[in-house]
């Protein structure tokens, strides 16, 4: 109320003005024409968006070891804080909408006395040359705060349309022009990630939102520039239907609004490092997607339409709580890398036979006790990582994978390593150390991956090297520490691998030397008997 300096003695126009210019400059700056349209579509769709988010809490699952009703204390809990925290936004989008209300009245006033200065009742001449009124700072959170343009912005498009005299402008009386929509588009640059005050709120997402999608945007960039109140995204988000590329990673999203579908053009999506539960069924409906990334969140399921995605060409779903993979993931024909790692998965699906263009598989720190025998059928297939799994055997149509050059299973459970295994001959780095079975021998064909570059059988029990090991001669790693090595000893397999190749070249070279011996001559009395026995054979052949 101080700014009202009632008492303050007026006597002059001037004086008049002045005072009216100084009250209007009171105010905080004007919203723009986005923060006030993203302003009304959150309080229109705050109850949606509410029940969206209720759902997710609704659906989170219950931990096996953490009592029933505390786990439901738990989740009314985050039900209240949803609630709390609905009524500050539709707080925060009220309170601009009343800003915006008191400059459009101010609008009108500041018009009534231009009309009043234009034309003065006293007789008196209006005052010589006023300042123009100095920029108010902009709500855009960008590195360098725009000014704001001259023009005055108003929901009353009479007012912009009659081109009314105003108080403000390079002289005493001026024509408003268009208004103009403040550039809100967010770019990598922007946001040097300070504290959460130079962050965007909801209602300034919202307007980022109403901005980009007049302005057909095609690259929206969200990295961690959300604050930690924006755990979900508005509705409005549906109209950028023409952005190809968003990404909304290293925020804190727990839910998607299912018009996420609405971004029909997207091709890109990276939502890692959030704390999504689940995903609507309208994710399918993304079909033009390349990419999504979906690492480090906390999802438990697929929804069935991800069966649709099939343009998808690169999925990651490492470090989420996937106890399976959905059958549906084999309709993804064009999918080329597929990373699950950091998962419950306790089974891949037979279906995955499905992704034929598929060239990197990782799924390491599973639950994975075997792989599908259907992972033969792909033959495009270059990398394979499942580390850290419970696995026993390798499948017999490994002997398929003619393209396969990585092969991990390190910290398993294998007993051996299937013959059919050394088929796969573009092998250029194979892994099965630390496995916690007993491994005793590699298989005797292993010299057929004559491509092999890298072997690691560390700490496991075998004792002898397959002869054919003197065919890997392009070997250059050679890991066999903690093996009970006999042949070839210890102290040659120290030296490194060319040196284990040339040994056991060696070794079979004196053993197949020694076996080069002359055979006897066959002995008189021999020799007597096989004569005997011709002559008999011959006599028999005179009689018949």
């Amino acid at each position: 109320m101080n700014s009202l300096q009632l008492g303050k003695r007026l006597d002059t126009t001037e004086q008049v003005v002045e005072e009216i210019m100084r009250i209007h400059r009171s105010l905080p700056p004007r919203p723009g024409l986005d923060e006030v349209e993203a302003a009304t579509s959150l309080i229109q769709n705050v109850e949606k968006e509410d029940r969206a988010w209720l759902e997710a809490i609704a659906n989170q699952r219950k931990p096996s070891d953490v009592p029933g009703e505390l786990f439901s204390i738990l989740q009314e809990m985050k039900k209240g804080l949803v609630r709390f925290k609905s009524k500050e936004q539709i707080r925060e989008a009220a309170k601009l909408l009343d800003l915006e209300t008191v400059h459009s009245l101010f609008d009108d006033f500041i018009q009534r006395a231009s009309d009043c200065i234009s034309s003065p009742s006293n007789g008196s001449a209006p005052p010589s040359r006023l300042p123009p009124r100095p920029p108010p700072t902009s709500l855009y959170l960008n590195e360098k705060t725009p000014a704001r343009p001259k023009e005055m912005v108003s929901r009353d498009d009479s007012f912009v349309s009659e081109a009314k005299p105003s108080l403000y402008g390079d002289g005493f009386v001026a024509t408003p022009r268009t208004p103009q929509v403040v550039d809100s588009t967010l770019t990598a640059g922007r946001f040097a990630g300070g504290n959460d005050g130079d962050k965007l709120s909801l209602i300034k997402l919202a307007s980022l939102i109403e901005a980009s999608s007049k302005k057909a945007t095609k690259e929206l960039n969200l990295q961690n520039k959300l604050s930690e109140q924006v755990e979900w995204l508005p509705d409005s988000i549906g109209k950028l239907s023409t952005l190809t590329s968003l990404d909304l990673s290293e925020n804190h999203i727990v839910v998607l609004p299912n018009t996420i579908g609405g971004v029909s053009s997207l091709t890109n999506l990276d939502l890692r490092s959030n704390r999504i539960t689940h995903l609507p069924e309208s994710i399918g409906e993304l079909i033009n997607l390349v990419s999504l990334n979906l690492s480090g969140n906390q999802l438990s399921s697929l929804p069935s339409s991800f069966s649709r995605l099939l343009q998808l060409e690169e999925l990651n779903l490492s470090c989420n709580n996937l106890p399976v993979l959905p059958e549906s993931i084999g309709s993804l024909a064009n999918l080329k890398k597929l990373d699950v790692e950091t998962n419950d998965i306790e089974e891949i699906p037979y279906s995955i036979g499905g992704c034929s263009s598929l060239t990197e598989l990782r799924a390491d720190y599973n639950k994975l006790k075997a792989l599908p025998e259907a992972i033969g059928k792909i033959t495009t297939l270059e990398i394979l990582s499942v580390r850290y799994n419970n696995i026993r055997q390798l499948p017999t149509t490994m002997s398929s994978l003619s393209s396969l050059k990585e092969l991990d299973v390190s910290f398993n459970e294998l007993e051996s390593v299937p013959e059919s295994l050394c088929f796969a001959t573009a092998l250029v780095k194979l892994n099965v150390g630390n496995n916690f079975a007993d491994m005793v021998s590699l298989p005797r064909s292993i010299g057929n991956l004559e491509m092999l570059e890298e072997l690691d059988i560390s700490n496991n029990q075998i004792r002898v090297l397959p002869e054919s090991f003197r065919m890997l001669t392009k070997l250059r790693v050679f890991r066999a520490q903690e093996n009970p090595l006999q042949v070839p000893p210890r102290e040659v397999a120290e030296k490194g691998p060319q040196a284990v190749v040339q040994y056991m070249n060696d070794l079979v070279e004196q053993r197949n030397a020694k076996s080069l011996v002359v055979k006897p001559k066959k002995s008189w009395v021999q020799m007597c008997f096989f004569s005997k026995s011709n002559k008999k054979k011959q006599s028999n052949m005179e009689i018949v």
